[in-house]
């Protein structure tokens, strides 16, 4: 059996800098210290810095008053950080710099009175937050093309789009060109809203379904850009299953498979991967692992000026 890894593993530069923050703001400030909502949405992960003293909370009138609270990489509503302020809370935003970069537009195309569609999962959380950013009169969520057939919108109104940083990139694409379609004057952002990591890491599993006879991605179940890279396997034609840890993977799928494709989503350690590796190889001790020279090495964001060493 050959086993080969998609080109990204481990995790994406925005993951590892709501990591970072967390991880640094731990080691200077002790515990307990409070985290609105998952930090980024990896069982793994989460369960780490619980061990370690981290509460999440999903509400902040649950955090005591004065109390330290990192908001998570989906990034949050304009009503939360007001809230914070009122609860005297000490905030830092791991906030993803690409998701803040959907925000800044989002309260552009606000303050110009476009009508803005957002496209996304409802009830997701980097959805609510970015839905924070665009007046309520100007806001229209939709997720499918049906959603677009039903946009009741007047026609010569100025429109424009954003959309959630991990969705699929090619059923995004479709609805993009529907838009188009309906509003010819449509609005874009100057750059596509979809993440580098979430193109790299559906381009890989696009490749990985090329060859192989099946495709295991690590993720947990609520990580959208997780569940996105199972079903771009699936839509390339080739078994897809997603597990959240190795002992998960029901090991009958790989019976009479040759090679098998692993990938993971932008939020899963790497050692999920490798324990993976490990399983299959207990089953399979003669397979062969292929891994290849990961495109994001290189990228890094810088920690917030507040939790840089002086």
């Amino acid at each position: 059996m050959d086993i080969y890894l998609a080109k990204t593993q481990g995790f994406c530069a925005g993951v590892s800098f709501a990591i970072e923050i967390v991880d640094e703001a731990l080691r200077r400030f002790g515990a307990p210290l409070y985290v609105y909502h998952e930090i980024v949405h990896n069982t793994y992960v989460v369960n780490q810095f619980r061990d370690k003293g981290v509460i999440f909370v999903e509400r902040i009138q649950d955090v005591p008053e004065g109390s330290r609270i990192i908001f998570s990489a989906h990034g949050v509503p304009p009503t939360v950080i007001e809230q914070a302020e009122a609860r005297r809370l000490q905030f830092v935003d791991a906030t993803c710099p690409l998701v803040t970069k959907v925000h800044n537009e989002a309260t552009k195309f606000s303050n110009h009175h476009y009508e803005t569609v957002l496209i996304g999962h409802r009830g997701h959380q980097e959805l609510i937050g970015t839905a924070g950013y665009v007046d309520p009169q100007y806001l229209h969520i939709v997720e499918d093309e049906e959603d677009i057939d039903a946009l009741n919108i007047d026609p010569q109104a100025p429109v424009a789009f954003i959309t959630q940083t991990t969705l699929s990139v090619d059923d995004t694409e479709a609805m993009v060109e529907k838009l188009k379609q309906k509003f010819p004057n449509l609005n874009a952002p100057p750059r596509s809203d979809l993440c580098y990591a979430t193109q790299n890491r559906q381009d890989s599993v696009k490749e990985l379904a090329k060859d192989c006879d099946v495709i295991i991605i690590c993720g947990s179940p609520n990580s959208s850009n997780s569940n996105r890279l199972r079903e771009t396997g699936e839509k390339a034609g080739c078994p897809s299953y997603i597990i959240d840890t190795a002992d998960e993977l029901d090991l009958s799928v790989l019976n009479g498979k040759k090679k098998v494709g692993i990938s993971s989503g932008a939020s899963v350690p790497r050692i999920i991967v490798d324990d993976l590796v490990a399983r299959i190889q207990q089953r399979h001790p003669d397979s062969r692992v292929h891994e290849f020279d990961n495109p994001e090495k290189n990228i890094v964001f810088a920690l917030p000026k507040e939790l840089r060493e002086n």
